[in-house]
């Protein structure tokens, strides 16, 4: 009987192991999810903390109120209480009911706003990339560190090669180094965008006109899927976003490729109909702004 058991188990262990095993390198939405996507930033660490705490709450908050619900329909139903009572006011009980949520929001609140200011931007980035939305992928340019820019676009569904993910994966992926500070810019050549990793901890809107700034921190090597989340026209599900960490030697070896395979693509992307519009700011001008 045992033995039966572990010839059952097998194949769900090794299922459970595959699982982790992809979820080790890469990060993304799974099936039938409904927590939030495993933490690789400590941005997203920060914000899970908080949700967490948030959770017990509000948790408690729902069965003291449902509890006391409960209590008052008994204790106080017409059956029980023929003659009604007579009290209109309770001078203490008022204080208390007015006080305590006013705590318990304070309470919440001072984490929050650390968690606002934390995740706003970074003093001490290693690199800075400028993220330009447009209808309908996204444009990165590495002006900071190397003459490297490029667009990204959704792999159409019949042109996915084993392995890439539906409406996840894309032509060329945004490439950074692992364990360095990453500031991100973000602006629209068109309509308003939004940059979104779930499991980085990242959601900025992309603005025509404006330049806005955040940041993040891969934590270890691997593969990070966001969305645009948006509703930016007709293509909006098809502009997904791909992080892809690597460590500090490997990342220079790639900025050093991709220096000669995206040299024309660049002269191209800047003649865009939107550039030639004057709509989004230069890079050497964005980076001086935020470092003033």
């Amino acid at each position: 009987m045992t033995h039966l058991l572990r010839r059952a188990a097998a194949p769900l262990f090794t299922a459970t192991g595959l699982l982790l095993a992809a979820s080790a390198h890469a990060e993304m939405p799974r099936p039938w999810q409904m927590g939030m996507q495993q933490a690789a930033s400590p941005v997203q660490e920060s914000v899970q903390s908080l949700n967490d705490i948030v959770l017990v709450i509000i948790t408690l908050i729902t069965v003291f109120v449902a509890g006391l619900l409960g209590w008052v329909a008994f204790r106080y139903s017409a059956k029980r209480n023929p003659v009604a009572s007579q009290n209109s006011h309770n001078t203490m009980l008022e204080i208390a009911w007015t006080m305590i949520p006013v705590l318990i929001l304070v309470g919440i609140a001072i984490p929050s706003f650390r968690l606002v200011y934390f995740e706003d931007r970074t003093r001490e980035a290693d690199i800075t990339i400028k993220v330009t939305g447009h209808q309908w992928y996204w444009e990165y340019d590495y002006g900071s560190v190397a003459k490297v820019d490029f667009n990204s676009n959704a792999i159409k569904e019949e042109d996915l090669k084993p392995g890439q993910l539906r409406l996840l994966d894309v032509d060329n992926q945004l490439v950074v180094p692992a364990g360095k500070n990453v500031r991100v810019l973000t602006t629209s050549g068109d309509v308003i965008h939004s940059f979104f990793i779930p499991s980085l901890g990242v959601q900025r809107y992309a603005i025509p006109g404006r330049t806005i700034e955040t940041w993040f921190k891969v934590n270890a090597p691997g593969v990070y899927y966001g969305e645009c989340n948006q509703i930016c026209g007709t293509n909006h599900s098809q502009m997904p976003i791909v992080i892809h960490a690597m460590p500090e030697s490997e990342f220079q070896a790639w900025l050093t490729t991709a220096k000669t395979k995206f040299a024309d693509a660049a002269p191209a992307a800047a003649a865009s109909p939107q550039k030639l519009a004057g709509e989004t700011a230069p890079q050497s001008y964005a980076i001086a702004q935020i470092q003033r």
